[in-house]
């Protein structure tokens, strides 16, 4: 049972290093931008406002749904392949990959409710030009 657990860790941080390592270059390159004196554009830093946060931590938490998804998806389909024509683990991994569906289908209904709310939220008050 603790074997299988470890298996699935280490399948996500697998699928999560380069994602790791990646965004942390990104960020110190736009330092090292900012920092040089030929920054050019990038001499002055951006403004944070409330939007830019709220977006980023909307970005990070649909970016970590994204890889759940995948996961679960993955997880399925193995499930599915190494049944050997039991049908209650069949039963199982449809189960499964369904409800992941679902529920890909209920994140991505929030986020664009959310979306056209907030946009017409900040157009109606003249917040966003």
């Amino acid at each position: 049972m603790i074997k299988k657990y470890l298996k699935i860790i280490l399948f996500i941080a697998i699928i999560m290093l380069p994602e790791i390592i990646l965004a942390d270059n990104a960020v110190l390159d736009k330092l090292e931008k900012v920092g040089s004196l030929d920054a050019g554009p990038y001499a002055k830093a951006e403004e944070t406002t409330i939007s830019t946060i709220v977006g980023t931590a909307v970005s990070a938490f649909l970016g970590l749904l994204g890889v759940i998804f995948l996961v679960l998806i993955i997880y399925a389909g193995f499930n599915w392949m190494t049944a050997a024509g039991e049908e209650e683990k069949v039963t199982k991994a449809k189960d499964t990959l369904r409800r992941a569906v679902i529920g890909l289908i209920i994140i991505i209904g929030a986020y664009a409710i959310s979306f056209w709310v907030f946009d017409k939220l900040l157009t109606s008050t003249n917040i966003l030009k």
